[in-house]
């Protein structure tokens, strides 16, 4: 296996960590040289891409790919690594066998708090989703065009490592907002990629939620951190009174329940399967 990350940030290192047994040679593309630095170090050899150009050496390197997976978000104006797919992969990308696509569960919107599974309506009420929404739709036609099996990883709330309410505790930017009967899912970045993992190594595509089996109102996750760090949590905080960016605001606009079914029906088994047990492991393991 040859593996390509486009935009390899927190979760594309994710995949090329659960995929390093298996891959010959695992690269990744980056904005900056600085960045570059960090992938070389995390043993990916690295590409600085701008999101539109392809230079020589990143094509040399495409020319050789079994296995992409695109992480970049989408533009106003599209997917650009769809201009290179869906133009001709069989001779941008000859020895191709597998796509996978990011995207998230904000693609299904608001659904009042129901579950949802990847037959549900998607009805995204951000700009963001509904770029999601079109790439995801514009992978699987490249996929089907070029015979390939695409894998659209719907991601719920991404956390660990770095990245958790740990370091919010720590840093005092944990707020304890209420807003009744408001629940999110949430996904470890360890278990993106290793379920970034097992689709690959198996070369299945399709729609799957990437998300751990537990919606919960988000203040009960910082109580149990704060319980687990030995400290009083944050004072409550009513949704309507919290000071939040448009961007965070517009993510409490959307209430809903994901279910992980289908992907642990193919015997996908999540390391951290809720909230308690993944961050009982990280405080445990010192790891945040």
């Amino acid at each position: 296996m040859h593996l390509m990350i486009f935009g390899a940030g927190y979760s594309g290192k994710a995949i090329a960590a659960a995929l390093s047994h298996s891959t010959r040679h695992v690269c990744g593309t980056t904005r900056s040289a600085e960045k570059a630095a960090d992938l070389k170090k995390a043993g990916i050899t690295p590409f600085v891409f701008d999101g539109e150009t392809i230079v020589p050496d990143l094509g040399h390197r495409l020319s050789s790919i079994t296995h992409l997976v695109q992480s970049i978000p989408p533009g106003a104006d599209g997917d650009d690594l769809l201009n290179i797919a869906s133009r001709n992969a069989h001779n941008d990308l000859p020895d191709l066998q597998w796509l996978c696509y990011l995207s998230t569960v904000g693609v299904y919107g608001d659904h009042d708090g129901a579950w949802v599974d990847e037959t549900s309506e998607c009805r995204p009420t951000s700009e963001r989703s509904r770029q999601r929404l079109a790439a995801e739709e514009q992978w699987l036609e490249t996929g089907e065009k070029h015979g390939l099996p695409v894998a659209i990883l719907r991601l719920s709330g991404i956390y660990g490592p770095g990245r958790n309410p740990f370091r919010k505790l720590m840093d005092g930017s944990a707020k304890r907002v209420i807003r009744e009967g408001q629940v999110f899912n949430r996904i470890r970045v360890e278990d993106i990629g290793y379920a970034a993992a097992f689709l690959a190594e198996r070369e299945i595509g399709g729609i799957f939620n990437v998300t751990d089996s537990e919606p919960a109102p988000p203040q009960d996750v910082i109580t149990e951190a704060a319980r687990l760090m030995g400290i009083d949590p944050p004072a409550e905080i009513a949704f309507e009174d919290a000071d939040m960016s448009p961007m965070a605001r517009s993510f409490w606009g959307e209430n809903k329940r994901v279910s992980n079914e289908k992907l642990r029906k193919l015997g996908y088994e999540f390391e951290f399967p809720n909230y308690r047990q993944s961050l009982k492991q990280m405080w445990d393991m010192r790891t945040y």
